[in-house]
């Protein structure tokens, strides 16, 4: 596992998919300060605009599960649902790659600097949090086609900000960065996503059955709560997936393109111009 600290948040080598899930974890620890609070108004801002399409499926708290046969607008539910969290991510993907950046070459950015527009590439990013967006709501109206979308898209952010690609060039980079060695990290990523969102729904449901099982809930009080419980959980996980993104991408480079080499000619405090990938 690798050690809390700031060079050693992303060891220069390879990882196994468990020292990259923790590696996310303690990405996620240093820079909390920016990525909580940002994920925090997302996610709050997500749980609202779910809510009109909830109701019109017809869905109860606390997992909104399909309760009539309402099919078509639960299934719109399950892909606009799929399509905020691929943009919520991936803009939370921005900082997260910045600080997984510093972390390689031995640096811990203040927040200030993961907050700061200048060359953070965030037009960029939003247009391509809107594409991934697009991309995820098609993919989850065709069901498992949803799996292969989201396990092609974790890159896209990290290529943009981390490797300086073009915008044009990320997805298709990402892609095939994801597809690489048996396809390794997109099945990390499929993997990490699965780990959060069963987290996720045993704390959601947790929290609303016990405030009912201690009668601290009643009836007209079960979809605020709710919204807010889901909030919460989407809080840490969120910018836990996007911190996975980046250190999965960086550990990528490494094992499949040398940057561990690289890096391992280079004294800690290098310019981070060296993590541009060649084009």
């Amino acid at each position: 596992m690798p050690d809390a600290g700031p060079v050693a948040v992303l060891p220069r080598r390879p990882l196994t998919v468990g020292e990259l899930l923790d590696s996310a974890v303690l990405l996620l620890r240093q820079h909390a300060l920016v990525l909580v609070p940002t994920a925090a108004a997302l996610a709050a801002a997500e749980q609202l605009l779910l809510l009109p399409l909830r109701v019109a499926a017809d869905t109860t708290p606390p997992i909104w599960w399909l309760a009539d046969g309402r099919l078509a607008a639960y299934w719109l539910l399950l892909a606009v649902g799929a399509a905020t969290e691929a943009v919520i991510i991936a803009l939370l993907g921005n900082p997260a790659a910045r600080a997984a950046g510093g972390a390689l070459l031995g640096r811990t950015p203040r927040a200030r600097d993961l907050l700061r527009p200048r060359a953070a590439r965030w037009g960029a990013t939003l247009a391509l949090a809107l594409v991934a967006g697009a991309v995820m709501f098609t993919a989850a109206l065709f069901g498992p086609a949803w799996f292969v979308g989201f396990a092609l898209l974790g890159a896209t952010v990290p290529v943009l900000v981390v490797d300086r690609a073009p915008a044009s060039r990320a997805l298709p980079r990402a892609a095939g960065l994801a597809v690489r060695g048996g396809a390794r990290a997109g099945l990390v990523r499929l993997l990490g996503y699965l780990s959060w969102w069963i987290l996720r729904v045993g704390l959601a449901c947790g929290a609303i059955f016990g405030l009912a099982a201690l009668d601290l809930l009643g009836p007209a009080w079960d979809v605020p709560v709710a919204l807010v419980v889901w909030a919460a959980v989407n809080t840490v996980a969120y910018p836990a997936l996007a911190c996975l993104d980046a250190v999965l991408h960086l550990e990528t480079r490494m094992r499949t393109e040398g940057l561990d080499i690289l890096l391992s000619r280079m004294p800690a405090g290098t310019d981070p111009a060296l993590l541009v990938a060649d084009r």
